[in-house]
């Protein structure tokens, strides 16, 4: 038997057989709902919430917390200095003049570049008389 005359004989079959199950066992129908269903039900909401501004009294008492941590991080800054030696590195306070890391996220859709008061690395020195050549090409 040739290539084609069992592909003439086998399509039909199999043609009948997809239709079957697709129309009649209620497949295809299944598979719509599923997809249907999928895009009602997961519909993500975004809710941004009004900031209330603190009342009078909270603004009072967020000061204090404030002024309470700035007294425990030099309480911890002289912990640190005493635990390792007042005469360790011939009395160089290592914390002199550090700040500690902010803790302000990003904005959405914005990087992370650090902290927004580094001016950074100059870098233009890096490709010579680059800025030159761009300003003679203008």
């Amino acid at each position: 038997m040739k290539k084609n005359d069992l592909k003439k004989l086998i399509k039909p079959l199999v043609k009948e057989c997809i239709h079957e199950v697709l129309l009649e066992e209620g497949l295809l129908s299944n598979v719509v709902a599923e997809v249907a269903k999928g895009l009602q039900g997961n519909l993500v909401v975004e809710k941004k919430q009004k900031q209330n501004k603190p009342l009078f009294g909270e603004e009072l008492r967020l000061q204090r917390k404030s002024n309470d941590s700035t007294a425990k991080l030099l309480e911890h800054r002289k912990k640190l200095m005493d635990s390792i030696g007042g005469d360790a590195y011939n009395g160089v306070n290592l914390f002199e003049g550090t700040e500690p890391i902010s803790k302000s996220e990003p904005k959405q859709g914005h990087s992370d570049l650090g902290d927004p008061r580094d001016s950074g690395v100059d870098i233009s020195s890096l490709v010579g008389n680059a800025s030159q050549i761009w300003k003679a090409i203008k």
